[in-house]
């Protein structure tokens, strides 16, 4: 299946980069590549692409997340993957608030940009593992601090089979549905039924929303 992606990048040269790596690519098209907000905001509910790669900081004017906060409302068919140079744990937690699906950095190298694209568009939740890591993190900060988290967590944990919560705990770490069929000898489609009998026990959409009932937030 061919995945739709825009680009939102202010950054000319990081934006042509960006746009190379999509047009190369078999399985994906280019929907378009903006510059700004403003242009952003008008132009990608025309084109309603399957996924937008979007900065954060968009010089002057509106942010990336503001675009995301604007348009996910409205389109939540569209998937948002904010790609961005920053990992302080405001940004992160902001966009992933602002209805992003996921989170990576753009030191990402071109192939796991690529699969975290085609994850994302296939039900997952893709984080760089330095983005993943702050957000387990913050989980389990809350979670030492309430000792209701660690009953809400232990009630999420025997929802699962010995499998899925192994399957969630990798996914927790930012791991690719790839690289947990290596890790656990099963093929990709495997763990690919695993993550959807996940979402549907625990009654969430993505992994964010899992990682968030595993650790009882």
């Amino acid at each position: 299946m061919t995945i739709s992606v825009c680009i939102v990048d202010d950054n000319k040269d990081i934006r042509s980069a960006l746009e190379q790596i999509i047009l190369m690519a078999e399985g994906y098209t280019l929907a378009g590549s903006y510059a700004d907000a403003e242009e952003a905001l008008q132009k990608i509910p025309e084109v309603k692409p399957n996924v937008v790669l979007m900065d954060i900081n968009l010089g002057d004017g509106e942010s990336g997340i503001d675009c995301v906060r604007q348009l996910k409302p409205q389109y939540p068919e569209i998937l948002f993957m904010m790609c961005t140079i920053y990992e302080e744990d405001e940004k992160i937690f902001e966009a992933l608030k602002a209805g992003a699906n996921g989170y990576i950095l753009k030191k990402t190298a071109p192939g796991k940009l690529l699969e975290s694209l085609r994850e994302l568009h296939e039900g997952g939740a893709p984080m760089s593992s330095q983005i993943a890591r702050k957000v387990v993190n913050a989980f389990q900060l809350r979670g030492a601090a309430d000792a209701s988290t660690a009953s809400a967590a232990a009630k999420t944990t025997s929802l699962l089979s010995n499998r899925e919560n192994e399957i969630l705990e990798l996914l927790a770490r930012g791991m690719l549905y790839k690289e947990i069929a290596a890790r656990l000898f099963i093929s990709q489609e495997t763990v690919r039924k695993h993550v959807y009998h996940i979402y549907e026990k625990l009654h969430v959409n993505n992994r964010v929303e899992a990682i968030n009932k595993f650790y009882g937030r």
